[in-house]
């Protein structure tokens, strides 16, 4: 089974919280991590990370906080995931340098490439807008179960 860290899945739900709140206004660090029960100084860092990735915008001051970047719709799992996590990959035999030692006699290397690509193409297709759409345990568009808590994806 993969699954996502906890700061991925923490980055999902701070964004679910964002696209929730209709008015479009920034909410601090401490809002989010108080609805989700996430430890604020964790979740501080994680926000920062999305602000620098360009999926969410700072406002400091007094009414201060986080803000999604761009519409619910338009920002993708994989993208908060990649921000977060940097890139997916299910095994070491495919990294970002290239492959590993085995790669002239490896037999198994294509259809992990088959199986990295189809998961990277799923979360691509999971939205922070149905997220919020399937708050109640419901099933996106894709089928995949969305929704607060940890994703996961069974193998």
């Amino acid at each position: 089974m993969l699954r996502l860290t906890k700061k991925a899945d923490y980055g999902l739900m701070a964004l679910k919280y964002l696209a929730e709140q209709a008015n479009g206004t920034a909410h601090s660090a401490k809002d989010i991590a108080e609805a989700y029960h996430i430890p604020p100084q964790l979740l501080a860092k994680i926000l920062q990370t999305l602000a620098k990735g360009g999926l969410l915008v700072s406002h400091a001051g007094t009414n201060g906080g986080y803000a999604l970047a761009r519409p619910a719709a338009d920002i993708s799992a994989f993208e908060v995931i990649r921000t977060i996590d940097g890139p997916l990959f299910i095994t070491s035999c495919i990294t970002i340098h290239g492959a590993c030692d085995l790669t002239s006699t490896c037999t198994i290397k294509e259809p992990l490439r088959k199986v990295n690509d189809s998961i990277k193409e799923l979360l691509s297709g999971i939205h922070i807008a149905d997220l919020v759409e399937a708050a109640d345990g419901e099933q996106s568009e894709t089928g995949a179960p969305v929704g607060g808590g940890l994703v996961s994806i069974a193998i």
